[in-house]
């Protein structure tokens, strides 16, 4: 579907929220939770992650499961385990329905598992990960009703309409825009809890849209619903100008513009899904970047304001980078046919390209290190091409880059590509011995 521009929308008085894995990860998690929503008196749609570290948890099962291993059940048993580890930290009541509720998917889950995978890997993923979503929301539901935030429980597998992409499910916009509001009427409701990352297709098998996609989903829903605003609850302050596992001294930016939150999603910036921008600016909704833990303070916004785009330098950092160099065999000129070719073996292995820089006789390309995927792919490329590639490597994007962030960035670090444009600085480098 091609967007078009509706600045000029009806608003609703309707707020969408956003909430990760880190923010219901334990029992004081959702309990805290509660404390977040409590203040609001709009009508809320919440769009809640898998809890903690569970979409982790799950695509270890599933691996588990296609290979056809011996520690299904082990795996299983972790995630029920840490699940209701968190049931009896939120209720005291052993035998209330919350159990039996849980127990049940689990038991969908186990039939599941009982069967045979399929030969495709994707189809399979969609098809196990997705149960995350459903235990985190059902058991975050079920508490926020019993501690007097009234709340409907809602499978957005009902709304959210994908083609059968798996794993990067492609959105049916026309379709899932009429099930939303069809859905998400407010007549009997003031709280929606639904999931992140998941749909369905037409013919209602699960898909997934994509690592980290509930940030995409709370937009979906955003924009088909007209949504006033959609607010992301993090375990950080706001939009951190780098990520504070690889970067000292951090600073928040206040106010980013959405053509510079797409341009640090695009190179890899984790604190926003790359695909949750575009529909917001479409029609001109504000994306708030909060803290669920200081859930009174600012927080950074994102909006149309370009003004304080450039004042701060950010930095973006993919680990565990490899660096493919592919050229012909003869040393012929690496030319449009060929990288048509190139493109098409990447789409074709579902490997994305974080990074790409040809020359005469040669095409280089950084990507992420996809024990699964890689091998095959280098395979298919050598049946036409000379190929050769460096692992543990890192790729640094900075934007609205100087020469003292650069001098930064690459201390004692051996420099393989390097790419500058008026913005943006990249770097593919790896350690000095």
């Amino acid at each position: 579907m091609i967007f078009v521009l509706t600045i000029n929308r009806k608003k609703n008085n309707m707020l969408i929220f956003k909430f990760g894995g880190a923010s219901v990860n334990s029992a004081a998690a959702v309990k805290n939770l509660t404390n977040v929503i409590k203040p609001y008196t709009d009508k809320l749609v919440i769009v809640i992650s898998a809890m903690g570290k569970m979409t982790n948890a799950f695509e270890e099962l599933l691996q588990e499961y296609f290979n056809k291993g011996d520690k299904i059940q082990f795996h299983a048993d972790k995630i029920r385990d840490f699940h209701f580890d968190i049931i009896k930290g939120l209720f005291d009541n052993s035998r209330h329905i919350i159990f039996s509720e849980i127990d049940t998917v689990f038991n969908d889950l186990q039939k599941k598992l009982s069967q045979q995978p399929s030969e495709n890997y994707d189809y399979e993923y969609d098809r196990i990960v997705h149960y995350g979503e459903l235990l985190s929301t059902k058991i975050t539901s079920i508490y926020l009703n019993e501690n007097g935030i009234a709340n409907k429980w809602t499978d957005i597998r009902e709304c959210l309409k994908t083609d059968s992409t798996y794993r990067e499910a492609k959105v049916d916009w026309s379709k899932t825009a009429g099930l939303m509001n069809d859905t998400f009427t407010f007549k009997n409701e003031r709280i929606y809890i639904t999931q992140g990352f998941i749909g369905s297709t037409h013919d209602d098998n699960t898909t997934t849209l994509g690592r980290e996609g509930s940030d995409f989903t709370a937009s979906v829903i955003a924009y088909c619903l007209n949504g006033e605003s959609v607010t992301i609850w993090k375990d950080v302050p706001g939009v951190l100008n780098a990520d504070p596992k690889w970067f000292d001294n951090t600073v928040q930016l206040n106010n980013i513009s959405y053509l510079e939150a797409v341009e640090l999603a695009y190179y890899g910036a984790t604190i926003i899904h790359p695909k949750t921008i575009k529909p917001l600016q479409n029609k001109d909704i504000p994306l708030f970047v909060k803290s669920f833990v200081s859930h009174t303070e600012r927080g950074t916004v994102i909006d149309s304001n370009i003004s304080e785009d450039s004042l701060i330098p950010s930095f973006i950092f993919r680990m565990n980078q490899v660096l493919i160099s592919i050229s012909a065999r003869d040393y012929s000129f690496i030319m449009e046919d060929n990288l048509s070719q190139i493109f098409g073996i990447f789409a074709d292995h579902g490997i994305k390209i974080n990074m790409m820089q040809n020359s005469a006789i040669s095409f280089s390309v950084s990507v992420d290190h996809d024990k699964r995927k890689l091998p095959d792919l280098i395979d298919e490329l050598r049946t036409c091409y000379r190929v050769l590639y460096n692992a543990n490597l890192e790729l640094v994007t900075i934007r609205h880059y100087d020469q003292a962030t650069i001098d930064r960035v690459i201390e004692n670090k051996r420099i393989l590509v390097e790419q500058k444009s008026r913005n943006t600085a990249r770097f593919v480098m790896q350690d000095l011995i």
